[in-house]
Parts: C-alpha cells; structure tokens; sequence
C-alpha cells in the first residue's frame, strides 16, 4: 500500500462517521493521477499555502489600515489563527483536520486591499456586490498559476465559498472553519482594538463576559469548547443558545464600537478613492495591465479582469501604484 492509501485506511478506521473521506471526495474538477505520499485534501492545503495570493494576505488589512506597529493581525495572521481555530475543533471531533486546514487556508484568498472598505469601493464602481468569498473561490479557481487555477477538491472550494454568506458546507468541516472565522476575528479584533487604543480591556459587557469571560484567552477557549461539547456525536457543528447568544451580542458590540469606529475607520474614505481610481484607470488603460491578465480579456471582459487584477493587490501595492499613476515626481534638470 502507498502512504496515501494507508492514511485513507486510517481515515475509514478512525474518524467519526459524519466526517468527510478523502477517498470519498467528489474529485476535482480537472481528474489527475494521485498522488503516493499525500491525501487530495493534503495536496489541497499544501497548493493553497504555496499560491501567490495565500502571500499576499501578509500585506493585506485586517481591520485597521496599515497600522503603525508590528502586532496588528493582517488577513494572513487572521488567517492562521482560523485554520488553528478549525483544526482545534475537528480533531477534538473526530473530523478530517487536512480537509478542514485546506478550506481554512484558502477562506480569504479573495480578499481586496484595505479589507471591507475595498470591497465596498468595487461593490460601488462595477455596480454589482463584490463578495469576497466568491472572489476567493474564483482565485482558487482560475487567477492562479495563471489562469489554470489550483484545481482543488469540491469539498475544499465549498469550504473557501460558503465561509460566509448564505450557504452552509455540505462537509462539517466546512462547517467548522465557518464557525471559526467568526470566533477567530471577534476576539483578535478586541486585542487590536485595545492595542490601539479603541477599547479598554474592560469595555466588553459585563453580561457579555460573564458567559463567555473576561480575558482573550477565556473568550476562545469558552466558545471552541462549547462547540466541541454541543457538536460531539451530531451532525452538525452548532453551540448552546446560551454561547451563541452572547457571541452574536459581542459581535454587535464590535460592530457598534470598532467596525464602525470614525477612529479606526477614519482614514476608508481615502482606501476607496484609490481602489476606484486604479479600477477606471485600468479600465480606461487596459495596455496597462501585466501581460498575464491580458488573455482572459477576450474570455471575461476588462471590467472582470480589471477587478480581478485591483483585488489582488496589497495594500501596499496598491498606494504604490496609485503614487505612481496619480502623484507627480519631482524633477530636475540635469
């Protein structure tokens, strides 16, 4: 036997019964040979954390926009926290923890610069809503290794697309990360917060601290564990009403006191203008555009592309690019 055909033995052996297979995943949607050492659902991590865009969320805004200071989570650094978050609770359930890293590690490869106030700006220049878990899984599945794609397991692209919005995974491991990224970013976005100044440790609701506790570390602890002791044996990933209650309030408390904040959402306004002028730039300029974006013009037309090409970038890259369209240089004669 292969390595990876002892470790699919394993899987049937061993894991709960509502956990996904990797024998039995539905497949990928161009058929390739598998491989000896390694599960569909490794491969999938692995093309994932090797991707272009999986580097790029390491100068991509988590909440606050370029932050001064080297502790302020990005969307990498969320992204990580997510997939621990994730494995933490698969394995304590006995699900398939490679399936569950994969969807986790790609859940927000769609992300724009400058986080959501990026998303808003493309939302309003192209008139129709850009929603980041959709851009995620067309990054997965066409803009990388130009335009091929990583040709991921279905199981892994619903994970990356039904993180957020409507749909819920099939998979409860899907399921898992889905409820991971909530417990991930509401508690690191309080660190950050207190970090800079927007909240006092002590601001969080009593009521809300008295469920789910004071500290950082109790918060997370108090949900995976919840989650683990609601979901054990079902199938389905779910938390006491109690639990969830006081996470939806806390999540509301964000919203209302750091999501919203004129502080840290202060300097948005100036993210969106130079989110839409590189798009109709790019729009009016397509010649502009690296060579590799040019040959799905003819297939999905510019403003597709010039979207696709705008939402990649860092947000670092971005002000580069708009200093060097829109900002003069000084000069001098020689």
């Amino acid at each position: 036997m292969t390595i990876r055909e002892i470790i699919e033995q394993r899987e049937r052996e061993l894991l709960a019964p509502y956990a996904a297979l990797a024998a039995q995943t539905r497949g990928r949607g161009r058929p390739e040979p598998e491989r000896e050492d390694r599960t569909c659902y490794q491969r999938d991590a692995d093309r994932i954390l090797h991707s272009r865009s999986f580097r790029r969320l390491m100068h991509k805004t988590q909440v606050f926009l370029q932050p001064e200071g080297d502790h302020y989570r990005t969307r990498m650094t969320h992204t990580l926290e997510v997939a621990r978050i994730a494995r933490t609770i698969a394995r304590a359930l006995n699900l398939n923890e490679d399936l569950t890293e994969a969807a986790a590690m790609g859940h927000d490869l769609g992300h724009t610069p400058f986080g959501h106030a990026g998303e808003k700006a493309l939302s309003e220049v192209m008139g129709i809503p850009f929603c980041h878990n959709e851009q995620s899984l067309r990054v997965v599945d066409k803009l990388e290794k130009d335009g091929q794609g990583l040709n991921l397991t279905y199981e892994v692209r619903r994970g990356i697309l039904c993180h957020s919005g409507p749909e819920t995974p099939e998979t409860l491991e899907g399921q898992i990360v889905r409820l991971s990224d909530r417990i991930a970013y509401i508690n690191h976005d309080i660190d950050d917060a207190v970090r800079a100044g927007i909240l006092q440790n002590g601001d969080i609701p009593k009521e809300i601290a008295a469920v789910l506790g004071e500290t950082h570390s109790q918060r997370i602890n108090t949900l995976v564990s919840d989650v683990v002791q609601t979901s054990l044996g079902r199938p389905v990933i779910q938390m006491t009403p109690q639990i969830e209650a006081a996470m939806l309030e806390l999540r509301e408390f964000m919203f209302e006191h750091v999501y919203r904040n004129p502080v840290a959402k202060g300097e948005e306004s100036k993210a969106r203008r130079i989110i839409q002028a590189l798009y109709k730039f790019y729009l009016e300029h397509p010649e502009k555009l690296p060579a590799d974006f040019l040959p799905q013009l003819d297939l999905e037309g510019m403003p597709r592309v010039v979207c696709d090409y705008v939402a990649g970038m860092t947000d670092k890259y971005a002000v580069y690019k708009f200093e060097e369209i829109f900002v003069p240089t000084a000069w001098s004669i020689r």
